[in-house]
């Protein structure tokens, strides 16, 4: 059975493809060093179309109108710019409601786009430009640890990483947050009070990575302009072994946070990335692998959610659980050397 891989490794070659959401102009170049906060790409877009029946306005017929438009697709048009003039002793004319860009014109009708925003796309991770795909972003390549979270804020940003974190059950609690933390990342365990995520953003902090965070703090951890990477799960889950002995052991190094949200289509997943200087590539790590005897392998569900296992043995056919289901399974060993039996889909491999 294919199996999705959760990654947690200490040093990897990074690529991760940088991409508009519409097609704009790429600002970054070939070989050009980047750091996670830079701009490697901007566009405009429109927050909102308006429809001008130029024909209807002025009571005549859609070819008509179009001869009598003045504006052509791109024109730049500023509030109340005159967009067509009937004929006749006291002629009617259109004008643009609002400031905006002519995107169609045609059939006596004008399409304006209006209250146009720039989006600018970060690079989110340092490294270097190997790839300009043209118009659309980017392919930045980088080496150094990697661990890979279950959800993200949306914010990105790079930073001193400090150690809060006693054990991999700790909890985040707000009297932590003192002056000194001021302009770091923080490692921060189970988030569990509104109050520790603004303690945080009064300082301000430049990121928090958490174990878990319950759900009914989401929207509030969404507001926050420093980027959280939850590493775990939702409720109290303890951070899983393997991220807690990475990170813990990494504190006071660099690391970038891209919090960007899980999209399962395109493979997207909040990132924490660890940059450290090699002198030979390493190798890039698997996007899938199969579940075999000696596998390490992260629970995806509860009772054991996050825990760490080694796969003992992949049992024959399909085993009959508890619940009474029957599924592809293995006997895994845990951190904590329980020994369990587990559906196959309930479990991703690390590495």
């Amino acid at each position: 059975m294919i199996a999705p891989v959760h990654h947690v490794t200490g040093l990897t070659t990074i690529v991760r493809e940088r991409l508009l959401p519409v097609s704009g102009n790429v600002i970054a170049r070939i070989q050009q060093k980047v750091t996670t906060g830079e701009v490697v790409a901007e566009t405009r877009w429109a927050r909102e179309h308006v429809l001008l029946d130029v024909a209807r306005s002025l009571g005549v017929s859609p070819a008509t109108a179009d001869r009598l438009i003045k504006c052509q697709v791109d024109d730049q048009l500023p509030a109340s710019a005159e967009i067509a003039m009937g004929k006749g002793l006291f002629p009617r004319s259109v004008r643009a409601p609002r400031e905006g860009r002519v995107v169609a014109v045609g059939g006596g009708q004008v399409l304006l786009e209006v209250g146009e925003s720039k989006f600018e796309l970060r690079a989110g991770m340092p490294g270097t430009v190997v790839q300009v795909i043209p118009n659309r972003g980017v392919v930045i390549q980088s080496s150094g640890g990697l661990v890979q979270g279950v959800w993200g804020n949306g914010r990105i940003d790079s930073g001193l990483m400090v150690n809060l974190m006693q054990s991999p059950d700790s909890v985040l609690t707000p009297y932590r947050a003192d002056v000194s933390l001021r302009g770091s990342i923080l490692l921060g365990g189970m988030i569990q009070h509104a109050e520790s995520l603004q303690a945080l953003a009064e300082l301000p902090a430049r990121g928090l990575i958490a174990s878990s965070i319950v759900p009914s703090l989401l929207a509030k951890a969404r507001e926050m302009r420093y980027p959280i990477v939850v590493t775990d799960g939702f409720g109290s889950v303890p951070m899983n072994s393997a991220a807690y002995k990475l990170l813990s052991t990494s504190a006071k190094r660099e690391v970038a946070l891209n919090a960007e949200s899980t999209d399962r289509y395109s493979g997207s997943r909040p990132e924490i990335i660890i940059p450290l200087p090699t002198t030979s590539e390493p190798p890039i790590p698997s996007e899938t692998e199969s579940f075999a005897p000696g596998s390490q392998v992260r629970m995806r569900c509860a009772p054991a959610m996050g825990r760490i296992g080694s796969i003992l043995s992949i049992k024959p056919g399909l085993t009959t659980l508890p619940s009474g289901l029957r599924a592809q399974s293995a006997e895994v060993k845990l951190d904590n050397n329980e020994i369990v039996i587990v559906p196959l889909v309930n479990m991703e491999v690390v590495g």
